[in-house]
Protein backbone atom coordinates (compact mmCIF):
# COMPACT_ATOMS: atom_id res chain seq x y z
CA UNK A 1 0.00 0.00 0.00
CA UNK A 2 1.27 3.17 -0.93
CA UNK A 3 0.68 5.17 1.91
CA UNK A 4 2.09 2.62 4.10
CA UNK A 5 5.24 1.50 1.71
CA UNK A 6 6.91 5.15 1.22
CA UNK A 7 6.08 7.78 3.73
CA UNK A 8 8.09 8.28 6.66
CA UNK A 9 6.15 8.12 10.27
CA UNK A 10 6.59 11.37 11.75
CA UNK A 11 4.46 11.23 15.64
CA UNK A 12 4.38 15.13 15.75
CA UNK A 13 2.12 17.85 16.88
CA UNK A 14 1.59 20.17 19.91
CA UNK A 15 -1.55 19.01 21.78
CA UNK A 16 -4.47 21.08 24.64
CA UNK A 17 -5.06 19.26 28.22
CA UNK A 18 -7.87 20.95 28.40
CA UNK A 19 -8.22 20.84 31.78
CA UNK A 20 -5.42 22.25 33.15
CA UNK A 21 -5.09 24.74 30.02
CA UNK A 22 -1.51 23.88 29.54
CA UNK A 23 -0.04 23.24 25.97
CA UNK A 24 2.28 20.88 25.48
CA UNK A 25 4.60 21.22 22.30
CA UNK A 26 5.73 17.54 20.94
CA UNK A 27 7.71 16.63 18.13
CA UNK A 28 8.54 13.08 19.39
CA UNK A 29 10.18 11.10 16.11
CA UNK A 30 10.51 7.11 16.15
CA UNK A 31 11.12 4.84 13.85
CA UNK A 32 9.21 3.69 11.15
CA UNK A 33 8.22 0.18 13.34
CA UNK A 34 7.90 2.11 16.75
CA UNK A 35 11.29 0.55 17.76
CA UNK A 36 12.52 3.61 19.97
CA UNK A 37 9.58 3.71 21.64
CA UNK A 38 11.33 2.33 25.14
CA UNK A 39 8.43 3.05 27.86
CA UNK A 40 5.10 3.36 28.53
CA UNK A 41 5.25 6.81 28.64
CA UNK A 42 6.95 6.87 24.88
CA UNK A 43 3.99 5.10 23.71
CA UNK A 44 1.36 7.80 25.40
CA UNK A 45 3.44 10.53 23.41
CA UNK A 46 3.38 8.62 20.24
CA UNK A 47 -0.82 7.79 20.87
CA UNK A 48 -0.58 12.29 21.10
CA UNK A 49 0.58 12.24 17.47
CA UNK A 50 -1.98 9.90 16.18
CA UNK A 51 -4.82 13.01 17.73
CA UNK A 52 -2.68 15.52 16.53
CA UNK A 53 -2.69 13.61 13.20
CA UNK A 54 -6.27 14.37 12.97
CA UNK A 55 -5.46 18.07 12.69
CA UNK A 56 -4.32 17.43 9.31
CA UNK A 57 -5.45 19.57 6.24
CA UNK A 58 -7.20 16.70 4.41
CA UNK A 59 -8.98 15.88 7.26
CA UNK A 60 -10.08 18.07 10.30
CA UNK A 61 -7.95 20.85 9.50
CA UNK A 62 -7.78 23.51 6.78
CA UNK A 63 -6.20 26.53 5.27
CA UNK A 64 -7.35 28.65 3.16
CA UNK A 65 -6.29 27.15 0.06
CA UNK A 66 -7.67 23.57 1.00
CA UNK A 67 -10.16 22.03 2.63
CA UNK A 68 -10.82 19.56 5.09
CA UNK A 69 -12.69 16.25 3.86
CA UNK A 70 -14.51 15.52 7.11
CA UNK A 71 -15.66 18.98 8.16
CA UNK A 72 -17.17 21.33 5.11
CA UNK A 73 -15.84 19.67 2.48
CA UNK A 74 -19.17 17.11 2.81
CA UNK A 75 -21.37 20.56 2.56
CA UNK A 76 -19.25 21.84 -1.03
CA UNK A 77 -19.92 18.88 -2.29
CA UNK A 78 -23.71 18.89 -1.89
CA UNK A 79 -26.51 21.46 -1.35
CA UNK A 80 -25.52 23.70 2.28
CA UNK A 81 -22.69 25.31 0.82
CA UNK A 82 -22.57 27.27 -2.69
CA UNK A 83 -19.62 28.56 -4.34
CA UNK A 84 -19.13 32.51 -4.60
CA UNK A 85 -17.57 35.11 -6.78
CA UNK A 86 -14.49 35.22 -3.80
CA UNK A 87 -13.79 31.86 -4.90
CA UNK A 88 -10.08 31.33 -6.09
CA UNK A 89 -10.96 27.93 -7.62
CA UNK A 90 -9.11 25.60 -4.53
CA UNK A 91 -12.56 23.28 -4.72
CA UNK A 92 -14.54 23.37 -8.04
CA UNK A 93 -13.21 20.23 -8.71
CA UNK A 94 -15.48 18.60 -5.58
CA UNK A 95 -18.40 21.05 -5.78
CA UNK A 96 -18.77 20.88 -9.57
CA UNK A 97 -18.23 17.12 -9.14
CA UNK A 98 -15.35 16.58 -11.59
CA UNK A 99 -12.57 14.89 -9.53
CA UNK A 100 -11.11 11.57 -11.27
CA UNK A 101 -8.66 9.05 -10.19
CA UNK A 102 -5.52 11.35 -10.49
CA UNK A 103 -7.13 14.12 -8.14
CA UNK A 104 -4.39 15.71 -5.63
CA UNK A 105 -6.92 15.90 -2.93
CA UNK A 106 -8.34 12.88 -3.17
CA UNK A 107 -5.09 11.11 -2.71
CA UNK A 108 -4.23 13.62 0.35
CA UNK A 109 -7.30 12.54 2.08
CA UNK A 110 -6.64 8.80 1.79
CA UNK A 111 -2.86 9.52 2.72
CA UNK A 112 -3.99 11.86 5.49
CA UNK A 113 -6.41 9.05 6.80
CA UNK A 114 -3.77 6.16 6.41
CA UNK A 115 -1.36 8.03 8.18
CA UNK A 116 -3.38 8.65 11.15
CA UNK A 117 -3.95 4.24 10.82
CA UNK A 118 -0.25 3.70 11.05
CA UNK A 119 0.53 5.48 14.12
CA UNK A 120 -2.53 4.35 15.87
CA UNK A 121 -1.07 0.80 14.53
CA UNK A 122 2.16 1.89 16.35
CA UNK A 123 0.85 2.04 19.73
CA UNK A 124 -1.52 -0.93 19.59
CA UNK A 125 0.57 -3.42 17.77
CA UNK A 126 3.43 -3.01 20.60
CA UNK A 127 2.27 -1.56 23.20
CA UNK A 128 1.27 -4.66 25.28
CA UNK A 129 4.65 -6.03 26.27
CA UNK A 130 4.36 -3.45 29.51
CA UNK A 131 0.97 -5.25 30.29
CA UNK A 132 2.27 -7.55 33.33
CA UNK A 133 3.89 -3.95 34.82
CA UNK A 134 1.53 -1.46 34.12
CA UNK A 135 -1.83 -3.31 32.89
CA UNK A 136 -3.99 0.23 33.57
CA UNK A 137 -1.92 2.28 31.25
CA UNK A 138 -1.75 -0.08 28.87
CA UNK A 139 -5.29 -0.60 28.62
CA UNK A 140 -6.07 3.13 28.46
CA UNK A 141 -3.71 3.75 25.63
CA UNK A 142 -4.21 0.64 23.80
CA UNK A 143 -7.72 1.37 23.63
CA UNK A 144 -7.76 4.87 22.43
CA UNK A 145 -5.68 3.66 19.47
CA UNK A 146 -7.92 0.81 18.70
CA UNK A 147 -11.17 3.02 18.50
CA UNK A 148 -8.91 5.66 16.21
CA UNK A 149 -8.01 2.87 14.34
CA UNK A 150 -11.91 1.91 14.01
CA UNK A 151 -13.38 5.32 13.45
CA UNK A 152 -10.64 6.57 10.92
CA UNK A 153 -11.64 3.06 8.64
CA UNK A 154 -15.19 4.01 8.74
CA UNK A 155 -14.53 7.44 7.40
CA UNK A 156 -12.34 6.22 4.71
CA UNK A 157 -15.17 3.93 4.13
CA UNK A 158 -17.84 6.81 3.64
CA UNK A 159 -16.33 8.10 0.47
CA UNK A 160 -14.53 5.26 -0.71
CA UNK A 161 -17.57 2.16 -0.52
CA UNK A 162 -20.49 2.61 -2.64
CA UNK A 163 -22.43 0.86 -0.67
CA UNK A 164 -23.26 1.00 3.43
CA UNK A 165 -25.49 -2.00 3.75
CA UNK A 166 -24.03 -3.90 7.15
CA UNK A 167 -23.83 -7.07 5.07
CA UNK A 168 -22.31 -5.48 2.04
CA UNK A 169 -20.45 -7.30 -0.69
CA UNK A 170 -19.02 -4.36 -2.59
CA UNK A 171 -15.51 -3.44 -2.59
CA UNK A 172 -14.24 -1.94 0.85
CA UNK A 173 -11.20 -0.49 1.71
CA UNK A 174 -8.09 -1.80 3.12
CA UNK A 175 -8.22 -2.15 6.40
CA UNK A 176 -4.95 -2.14 7.82
CA UNK A 177 -3.78 -3.95 11.46
CA UNK A 178 -0.33 -3.84 11.30
CA UNK A 179 2.47 -1.30 10.78
CA UNK A 180 4.39 -3.44 7.94
CA UNK A 181 5.30 -0.79 5.21
CA UNK A 182 5.87 -3.79 2.82
CA UNK A 183 2.12 -4.88 2.63
CA UNK A 184 -0.31 -4.50 -0.52
CA UNK A 185 -3.31 -5.14 1.17
CA UNK A 186 -6.58 -5.60 -0.90
CA UNK A 187 -9.63 -4.11 -0.54
CA UNK A 188 -12.03 -7.06 0.95
CA UNK A 189 -15.75 -6.28 1.04
CA UNK A 190 -17.56 -3.71 3.20
CA UNK A 191 -19.29 -5.80 5.13
CA UNK A 192 -15.05 -7.28 5.92
CA UNK A 193 -14.27 -3.59 6.92
CA UNK A 194 -17.78 -3.16 9.37
CA UNK A 195 -16.55 -6.39 10.86
CA UNK A 196 -13.21 -4.87 11.74
CA UNK A 197 -14.61 -1.35 12.76
CA UNK A 198 -17.17 -3.06 15.05
CA UNK A 199 -14.50 -5.39 16.79
CA UNK A 200 -12.19 -2.69 17.10
CA UNK A 201 -14.78 -0.10 19.14
CA UNK A 202 -16.12 -2.93 21.55
CA UNK A 203 -12.85 -4.22 22.02
CA UNK A 204 -11.70 -0.95 22.82
CA UNK A 205 -14.80 -0.01 24.38
CA UNK A 206 -14.17 -2.98 27.03
CA UNK A 207 -10.57 -1.87 28.00
CA UNK A 208 -12.13 1.17 29.32
CA UNK A 209 -13.43 -0.88 31.77
CA UNK A 210 -10.03 -1.77 33.80
CA UNK A 211 -7.88 1.56 33.44
CA UNK A 212 -5.60 3.22 35.78
CA UNK A 213 -7.41 6.39 35.22
CA UNK A 214 -9.87 8.49 33.61
CA UNK A 215 -9.21 9.49 30.03
CA UNK A 216 -10.80 12.81 30.55
CA UNK A 217 -10.30 14.57 33.30
CA UNK A 218 -12.68 17.93 34.18
CA UNK A 219 -13.97 19.01 31.79
CA UNK A 220 -11.72 17.72 28.92
CA UNK A 221 -13.23 16.24 25.52
CA UNK A 222 -9.58 16.14 24.31
CA UNK A 223 -9.51 12.23 23.71
CA UNK A 224 -11.67 9.40 22.56
CA UNK A 225 -13.72 7.89 25.65
CA UNK A 226 -16.24 4.99 26.18
CA UNK A 227 -18.73 7.82 25.81
CA UNK A 228 -17.64 8.56 22.80
CA UNK A 229 -17.24 5.50 21.34
CA UNK A 230 -21.19 4.97 21.66
CA UNK A 231 -21.18 7.76 19.65
CA UNK A 232 -19.11 6.28 16.80
CA UNK A 233 -21.06 3.06 17.12
CA UNK A 234 -24.24 5.06 17.20
CA UNK A 235 -22.92 6.82 13.47
CA UNK A 236 -21.60 3.82 12.44
CA UNK A 237 -25.13 1.47 12.75
CA UNK A 238 -27.36 4.20 11.26
CA UNK A 239 -25.01 4.12 8.02
CA UNK A 240 -25.16 0.78 8.31
CA UNK A 241 -28.52 0.38 8.43
CA UNK A 242 -28.92 -1.60 12.03
CA UNK A 243 -31.52 0.28 13.63
CA UNK A 244 -31.96 -1.35 16.82
CA UNK A 245 -28.39 -0.83 17.47
CA UNK A 246 -28.21 2.74 16.40
CA UNK A 247 -31.25 2.97 19.07
CA UNK A 248 -28.81 1.30 21.68
CA UNK A 249 -25.66 3.42 21.50
CA UNK A 250 -27.40 6.41 20.80
CA UNK A 251 -29.50 5.97 23.97
CA UNK A 252 -25.88 5.26 25.79
CA UNK A 253 -24.63 8.09 24.67
CA UNK A 254 -27.40 10.46 25.33
CA UNK A 255 -28.13 9.55 28.95
CA UNK A 256 -24.26 10.57 29.26
CA UNK A 257 -23.82 13.57 27.91
CA UNK A 258 -27.28 15.66 27.55
CA UNK A 259 -28.16 18.90 25.41
CA UNK A 260 -26.86 22.15 26.26
CA UNK A 261 -29.07 24.46 27.38
CA UNK A 262 -30.18 27.58 24.82
CA UNK A 263 -28.07 30.03 26.58
CA UNK A 264 -25.52 27.78 26.86
CA UNK A 265 -25.24 26.54 23.26
CA UNK A 266 -23.23 29.73 21.34
CA UNK A 267 -20.52 29.04 24.05
CA UNK A 268 -19.76 25.64 22.12
CA UNK A 269 -18.47 27.24 19.24
CA UNK A 270 -16.04 29.19 20.75
CA UNK A 271 -14.74 26.79 23.29
CA UNK A 272 -16.04 28.45 26.03
CA UNK A 273 -18.17 25.23 26.76
CA UNK A 274 -17.96 21.58 26.12
CA UNK A 275 -21.60 21.19 26.86
CA UNK A 276 -22.99 17.93 24.68
CA UNK A 277 -19.49 17.33 22.86
CA UNK A 278 -18.26 13.97 23.71
CA UNK A 279 -14.83 14.58 21.60
CA UNK A 280 -13.35 17.72 20.26
CA UNK A 281 -10.02 17.51 18.02
CA UNK A 282 -8.54 20.44 19.88
CA UNK A 283 -6.66 23.17 17.64
CA UNK A 284 -4.20 25.99 18.63
CA UNK A 285 -2.81 28.97 16.29
CA UNK A 286 -0.94 28.33 13.39
CA UNK A 287 -2.35 24.72 13.09
CA UNK A 288 -4.99 25.11 10.73
CA UNK A 289 -8.94 26.03 10.91
CA UNK A 290 -11.80 23.77 10.59
CA UNK A 291 -14.12 26.49 8.63
CA UNK A 292 -11.48 26.38 5.54
CA UNK A 293 -12.99 27.81 2.41
CA UNK A 294 -16.50 28.48 4.02
CA UNK A 295 -15.21 31.19 6.06
CA UNK A 296 -11.92 32.25 6.80
CA UNK A 297 -11.62 35.36 8.57
CA UNK A 298 -7.82 36.43 8.51
CA UNK A 299 -8.26 37.28 4.83
CA UNK A 300 -12.14 37.86 5.33
CA UNK A 301 -12.43 35.41 2.19
CA UNK A 302 -15.76 33.26 1.80
CA UNK A 303 -15.35 31.26 -1.04
CA UNK A 304 -18.86 28.79 0.12
CA UNK A 305 -21.30 30.52 1.70
CA UNK A 306 -24.75 29.00 2.98
CA UNK A 307 -26.95 27.91 0.54
CA UNK A 308 -30.08 30.78 0.93
CA UNK A 309 -32.90 27.95 1.29
CA UNK A 310 -30.94 26.17 3.81
CA UNK A 311 -30.45 29.97 5.81
CA UNK A 312 -34.41 30.78 5.30
CA UNK A 313 -35.63 27.22 6.77
CA UNK A 314 -34.41 28.36 10.36
CA UNK A 315 -36.62 30.50 12.48
CA UNK A 316 -34.08 33.18 12.48
CA UNK A 317 -35.62 35.17 15.56
CA UNK A 318 -36.00 32.50 17.86
CA UNK A 319 -33.11 29.73 16.73
CA UNK A 320 -30.14 29.78 18.74
CA UNK A 321 -28.26 28.14 15.92
CA UNK A 322 -28.93 30.67 13.57
CA UNK A 323 -27.30 33.38 15.76
CA UNK A 324 -24.62 30.64 16.35
CA UNK A 325 -23.46 29.55 13.30
CA UNK A 326 -24.34 32.57 10.98
CA UNK A 327 -23.11 36.00 10.45
CA UNK A 328 -23.49 39.04 7.64
CA UNK A 329 -19.88 40.10 7.55
CA UNK A 330 -18.67 42.78 5.35
CA UNK A 331 -22.13 42.77 3.92
CA UNK A 332 -22.61 39.40 3.40
CA UNK A 333 -23.84 36.40 5.25
CA UNK A 334 -21.50 33.59 6.10
CA UNK A 335 -20.56 30.31 8.15
CA UNK A 336 -19.57 31.74 11.66
CA UNK A 337 -19.66 28.20 13.06
CA UNK A 338 -15.40 28.55 13.20
CA UNK A 339 -14.91 31.91 13.32
CA UNK A 340 -12.51 31.83 16.94
CA UNK A 341 -11.90 31.20 20.35
CA UNK A 342 -13.92 33.12 22.77
CA UNK A 343 -10.71 35.08 23.75
CA UNK A 344 -9.93 35.79 20.09
CA UNK A 345 -13.15 37.16 18.70
CA UNK A 346 -11.91 41.03 18.69
CA UNK A 347 -9.67 39.75 16.04
CA UNK A 348 -10.97 36.44 14.68
CA UNK A 349 -8.49 33.41 12.87
CA UNK A 350 -10.79 30.67 12.65
CA UNK A 351 -9.10 28.45 15.12
CA UNK A 352 -11.05 26.64 17.20
CA UNK A 353 -11.85 23.11 17.86
CA UNK A 354 -13.23 20.86 16.19
CA UNK A 355 -16.77 18.61 17.62
CA UNK A 356 -16.09 16.02 16.20
CA UNK A 357 -19.39 14.06 18.39
CA UNK A 358 -22.21 15.89 19.64
CA UNK A 359 -25.00 14.66 21.42
CA UNK A 360 -27.18 16.88 18.99
CA UNK A 361 -26.36 14.49 16.44
CA UNK A 362 -27.45 11.30 18.99
CA UNK A 363 -30.84 12.81 18.67
CA UNK A 364 -31.21 13.12 15.24
CA UNK A 365 -29.40 9.35 14.81
CA UNK A 366 -31.99 8.14 17.55
CA UNK A 367 -35.00 10.15 15.94
CA UNK A 368 -34.09 8.64 12.46
CA UNK A 369 -33.76 4.92 13.46
CA UNK A 370 -37.10 4.96 15.50
CA UNK A 371 -38.92 6.77 12.32
CA UNK A 372 -37.77 4.68 9.66
CA UNK A 373 -38.68 0.96 12.24
CA UNK A 374 -41.97 2.91 11.81
CA UNK A 375 -45.22 1.84 13.60
CA UNK A 376 -45.29 2.76 17.49
CA UNK A 377 -41.33 3.70 17.01
CA UNK A 378 -42.84 6.80 14.92
CA UNK A 379 -44.11 8.41 18.17
CA UNK A 380 -40.70 8.32 19.79
CA UNK A 381 -38.65 9.34 16.67
CA UNK A 382 -41.23 12.66 17.22
CA UNK A 383 -40.49 12.81 20.80
CA UNK A 384 -36.63 13.55 20.33
CA UNK A 385 -36.65 15.44 17.22
CA UNK A 386 -39.45 17.94 19.41
CA UNK A 387 -37.16 17.64 21.95
CA UNK A 388 -34.12 18.69 19.81
CA UNK A 389 -36.10 21.92 18.60
CA UNK A 390 -37.01 22.92 21.92
CA UNK A 391 -33.60 22.70 22.92
CA UNK A 392 -32.93 25.14 19.85
CA UNK A 393 -35.92 27.02 18.94
CA UNK A 394 -37.00 29.57 21.86
CA UNK A 395 -41.00 29.32 22.56
CA UNK A 396 -41.00 26.14 20.30
CA UNK A 397 -44.63 24.17 19.55
CA UNK A 398 -44.26 20.87 19.56
CA UNK A 399 -45.14 19.27 15.66
CA UNK A 400 -46.98 16.17 15.36
CA UNK A 401 -46.05 13.93 12.45
CA UNK A 402 -45.91 10.59 11.10
CA UNK A 403 -44.37 8.53 8.08
CA UNK A 404 -42.42 10.25 5.38
CA UNK A 405 -43.64 13.87 6.44
CA UNK A 406 -41.52 12.94 10.13
CA UNK A 407 -38.70 11.29 7.80
CA UNK A 408 -38.45 14.38 5.60
CA UNK A 409 -38.96 16.64 9.03
CA UNK A 410 -35.85 14.54 10.06
CA UNK A 411 -33.59 15.28 7.52
CA UNK A 412 -34.21 18.48 7.33
CA UNK A 413 -32.91 19.04 11.21
CA UNK A 414 -29.47 17.25 10.56
CA UNK A 415 -29.23 19.39 7.61
CA UNK A 416 -29.73 22.40 10.00
CA UNK A 417 -28.20 21.41 12.68
CA UNK A 418 -24.82 19.29 11.46
CA UNK A 419 -23.96 22.13 8.56
CA UNK A 420 -20.01 22.02 8.35
CA UNK A 421 -19.76 18.91 10.48
CA UNK A 422 -19.56 16.09 8.14
CA UNK A 423 -22.64 15.21 7.22
CA UNK A 424 -24.48 16.11 4.35
CA UNK A 425 -22.96 14.68 1.53
CA UNK A 426 -23.12 11.66 3.25
CA UNK A 427 -26.47 11.70 4.68
CA UNK A 428 -27.77 12.13 0.83
CA UNK A 429 -25.63 9.35 0.07
CA UNK A 430 -27.02 6.97 2.32
CA UNK A 431 -30.58 7.40 1.65
CA UNK A 432 -29.63 7.59 -2.33
CA UNK A 433 -31.11 10.88 -2.58
CA UNK A 434 -30.45 13.34 -5.37
CA UNK A 435 -28.22 16.53 -4.85
CA UNK A 436 -30.48 19.41 -5.86
CA UNK A 437 -28.97 23.07 -5.31
CA UNK A 438 -31.46 25.78 -5.10
CA UNK A 439 -30.73 29.16 -5.99
CA UNK A 440 -28.15 27.54 -8.68
CA UNK A 441 -27.66 28.69 -12.25
CA UNK A 442 -24.62 25.66 -12.99
CA UNK A 443 -23.81 21.98 -11.22
CA UNK A 444 -26.91 21.73 -9.36
CA UNK A 445 -27.90 18.52 -9.94
CA UNK A 446 -25.97 15.28 -8.79
CA UNK A 447 -28.33 12.37 -9.14
CA UNK A 448 -28.35 9.23 -6.79
CA UNK A 449 -26.68 6.99 -9.49
CA UNK A 450 -23.52 9.14 -10.87
CA UNK A 451 -20.22 7.62 -10.27
CA UNK A 452 -19.40 10.75 -8.33
CA UNK A 453 -20.93 9.48 -4.87
CA UNK A 454 -18.11 6.98 -4.87
CA UNK A 455 -14.53 8.55 -4.99
CA UNK A 456 -12.06 6.88 -6.97
CA UNK A 457 -9.02 4.92 -5.63
CA UNK A 458 -6.10 7.43 -6.25
CA UNK A 459 -3.90 5.84 -8.92
CA UNK A 460 -0.43 6.24 -7.42
CA UNK A 461 -2.05 3.60 -4.71
CA UNK A 462 -3.06 1.17 -8.03
CA UNK A 463 0.32 1.88 -9.00
CA UNK A 464 2.04 0.56 -6.36
CA UNK A 465 -0.10 -1.86 -5.21
CA UNK A 466 -2.29 -3.98 -7.76
CA UNK A 467 -3.51 -5.99 -5.24
CA UNK A 468 -5.78 -2.69 -4.31
CA UNK A 469 -7.98 -3.62 -7.49
CA UNK A 470 -10.47 -3.19 -8.77
CA UNK A 471 -11.33 0.32 -9.16
CA UNK A 472 -14.50 2.11 -8.13
CA UNK A 473 -17.20 2.05 -10.98
CA UNK A 474 -17.18 4.61 -13.46
CA UNK A 475 -13.38 5.67 -13.11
Amino acid sequence: MRTIKILTIILAGSFIIASCKKVIEANPQFSLEGKDLKTIEDYEFALTGAYASFRSTSYYGATAAASNAFVCLPDMLSDNLGETGESLGNEEVFSRWIYAEDESQIENTWTAAYRIIMNANIVENNISQFATKNPGAVNRIKAQALAIRGLVHFDIMRYWVDNYDRNSTSPGIPYITKFDYEQKPSRGTAKDDYDHIESDLKTAKNLMNNMDHEINSGDSRAYIDANTINAILARMYLYSNQLDSAIKYSTLAINTIPLADFFDFPNIWTDASNAEVFWSCVFEGGQGTPGGNAYFPPSDRSEYRPNQTLVASYDQANDIRFFSYFQVISGRRVLSKYLAKASQLQNPDGVVNFKAFRTGEMYLIRAEAYARKGGASEVLGLNDLNTLRAARINGYVPLVLTGSALTNAIQAERRKELICEGHRFFDLKRTTRTVSRANCTSFCTLASNRREWTWPIPQPEIDANKNILPQNPGY
